[in-house]
């Protein structure tokens, strides 16, 4: 079993309406590990909680692109950009943390999505990979240590956040069964295999928990 010191930080990510069953953009099965964050949410003395926030003309949503579908690509100023359904416009439901979560200690929750020209997946930085959140200042201020990933969805958010994290230098694990994946066209194996390759842990609840 790990060693979960003081200094090691939790990070949740998405786990809001949109991604979980009956949202507009859910992931299967996401409801699924709430009770397994919570659980593992009480062995650390630092959490953190991302959140999509985008305005309702957001350029990743399909709706904004004429003739254009959901999962369908596109070429932005940034680079390839998967059309999404709208999804977690700010101040609807859809955009709110499920209230199952229990992480009363919860320290920091970082919004990102929020600029309507880029989209946003890492909790760290956004799409064009030169705008920051202010995690990593902030992580690097209160001088945490090691890293671990769970939420929504592996492939995408919580895939680019760990990618991101490593770059920073931390010390960086995915817990897997805290995790769900879209899955789109090959996207959670791609993932993978780009976490492996920038040293990113795969672990699973038990490793933590016993």
């Amino acid at each position: 079993m790990l060693d979960i010191t003081p200094s090691d930080v939790l990070i949740v990510v998405d786990m809001q309406y949109d991604f979980l069953p009956g949202g507009s953009l859910a992931v299967g099965g996401g409801d699924e590990i709430v009770p397994l964050i919570n659980t593992l949410a009480k062995r650390f003395t630092n959490v953190v909680l991302t959140q999509d926030w985008h305005p309702a003309d957001h350029i990743s949503f399909a709706s904004q692109h004429e003739g254009k579908n959901p999962f369908e690509m596109i070429d932005l100023p940034y680079g390839p950009q998967v059309l999404w359904p709208d999804h977690c416009i700010w101040n609807t439901h859809g955009a709110d943390l499920s209230a199952d979560l229990d992480i009363p200690h919860g320290q920091l929750i970082i919004r990102k999505g929020y600029n309507q020209s880029v989209d946003s997946y890492s909790g760290f930085q956004e799409a064009d990979r030169r705008t920051r959140t202010g995690l990593a200042g902030y992580l690097a201020e209160r001088d945490l240590g090691k890293l671990y990933v769970v939420g929504l969805a592996t492939d995408f958010c919580v895939g680019w956040t760990a990618l991101d994290a490593r770059a920073a230098g931390y010390h960086t694990s995915v817990v897997e069964d805290a995790t769900r994946a879209i899955d789109n066209a090959g996207s959670l194996e791609k993932a993978w295999a780009e976490m492996q390759t920038a040293g990113v842990s795969r672990l699973q609840s038990k490793d933590i928990l016993g």
